[in-house]
């Protein structure tokens, strides 16, 4: 069971955006102050202490959404209100969380593809953020100035087989002309409810995403939608415009040189191009790779940062100050990125060919794996594994792509792991690659590999060289962590 609290709603519609003389009013001025608008390092200070997002978003359910759902209304029924606005086609529900009473309308939908989770997590960590300083004059004039719509996992029966689809097999993005998916009727009927001056359209991205020279992760990339094949600006594609713009100046300081542009091109089928096509300004906020141990914390983080500083800019009006080429500078996304480059080994083990020099470029793709369900357990989703399918993408001369992991191999032997039990530190010799009847290192294999450097003694005239392993790179394992 889970509560649901609705209010009425259809005094709404028509309070969605002030236009006077065809310029859109954001934020009402009454308590606003420019001077206290949050930092960057004051909301990862609030994140890093009060987050309450789980620290794997692929492993995130249905289930999770509406246990979160259901505790921030029961926990402050005075602040947000709830309703279910439709079902998936295996019966989950859609929500809308609602909270604020001013006149300006702002509506943030995450997890329309089901396999890009992080903003789901983000927004959990919004909502408490909201519940936690109500008080306080940031989130105060937010609730005097907005009203704010969220629907969080927009699609979760894709969220439940991490496919990008829905169980129709339609990409929901594409379905905004003909409408034949419950969860894109019912995301249209909202906004067309509303009417919401802004959009935040919170997707992920491609891990071989990238930005700028040399290539880095595209970790945050950025789209102030078009509304028309000419691409051409009105004041709610400016005022999108500017939102990024006020995105970029918040997260450059987490992720320097890791934000990119999307090309504006005009999509017919596509929801934030439609959204705005019917009067309601898109950011689209993509979320790509990052580097590091934990990249779940990065990016989540770097959203809720995100999220929080644009709301605060439109709910001040300070938005109205943002320069727009802060937006339009961002260099666009490229797709030079790589999981992991091993640089400049001595490739072995093909017998065809001798010993050439050569980068491995190896490609990952997180994957989660659905387990079977525990006794008792009414949700297949109980036990479910993240992992990174990983092949070997490219060789030769890798100078211009990027890498989340770069392997200095110089000096080194690469050859095909040959043996499982092989382990950091032993002294082998390599085997007769006449007779190997394994995978070799080339484009398309699986990257179980072994880095050889030269072993310290001499070998005996007339015996074959001896080797100690320096490294084993494990990745064919679709299921394997994707972090230490």
């Amino acid at each position: 069971m889970f509560v649901i609290k609705t209010g009425v709603m259809g005094w709404a519609a028509g309070l969605s955006a002030l236009v006077i003389w065809g310029l859109v009013i954001v934020g009402p001025q009454a308590g606003a102050a420019g001077d206290d608008a949050p930092t960057t390092e004051q909301l990862v200070k609030v994140w890093d202490a009060e987050h309450i997002s789980p620290p794997l978003p692929p492993l995130v359910t249905h289930p999770d959404v509406v246990a979160h759902v259901t505790k921030i209304v029961a926990d402050t029924p005075d602040l947000f209100s709830q309703e279910v606005i439709g079902q998936s086609n295996e019966g989950r529900t859609l929500h809308h969380v609602w909270f604020g009473k001013g006149a300006t309308h702002i509506l943030l939908w995450s997890q329309m593809h089901g396999d890009e989770p992080t903003a789901t997590s983000a927004l959990f960590d919004f909502h408490n953020y909201v519940r936690m300083h109500r008080n306080e004059p940031i989130v105060k004039r937010m609730l005097d100035n907005l009203t704010i719509h969220v629907v969080p996992m927009l699609n979760p029966d894709g969220a439940e087989r991490w496919q990008r689809r829905n169980l129709q097999d339609i990409d929901i993005n594409r379905d905004a002309v003909r409408l034949q998916t419950p969860e894109g009727r019912a995301l249209k009927a909202l906004r067309d409810r509303f009417n919401p001056t802004l959009g935040f359209n919170l997707h992920n991205q491609n891990w071989s995403t990238s930005v700028g020279f040399p290539p880095k992760p595209a970790s945050i990339s950025l789209l102030a939608v078009a509304f028309n094949r000419e691409r051409t600006d009105n004041e709610r594609r400016v005022l999108a415009k500017k939102t990024s713009a006020i995105i970029r100046e918040a997260i450059e300081p987490l992720i320097p040189g890791q934000i990119g542009r999307y090309d504006d091109e005009f999509e017919v089928r596509a929801f934030g191009d439609n959204i705005a096509k019917w009067g309601t300004g898109v950011v689209l906020i993509e979320t790509g790779p990052a580097p590091g141990d934990d990249p779940d914390r990065t990016l989540i983080r770097t959203n809720f940062v995100a999220i929080v500083t644009a709301l605060d800019a439109l709910a001040s009006g300070r938005v109205k100050k943002a320069d727009p080429q802060r937006y339009e500078t961002l260099p666009f996304n490229e797709s030079r990125l790589l999981h992991t480059v091993v640089t400049g080994a001595t490739l072995v083990g093909n017998p065809q060919l001798a010993p050439y020099t050569a980068d491995i470029g190896i490609s990952g793709t997180r994957i989660v794996r659905r387990g079977e369900a525990d006794a008792g357990s009414a949700d297949a989703a109980a036990k479910r594994t993240l992992g990174l399918a990983a092949r070997i993408a490219d060789l030769g001369d890798l100078q211009t792509s990027g890498a989340l992991n770069t392997i200095d191999a110089k000096g080194l032997t690469a050859a095909p792991l040959w043996d499982e039990n092989l382990k950091q530190g032993d002294e082998v010799s390599l085997p007769d690659w006449s007779a190997w009847k394994g995978a070799t290192i080339a484009i398309g294999q699986p990257p179980n590999i072994v880095l050889l450097a030269p072993a310290a003694a001499t070998p005996a005239a007339g015996a074959a060289p001896r080797y100690r392993v320096d490294r084993v790179i494990r990745l064919a394992d679709p299921f394997a962590p994707d972090r230490k």
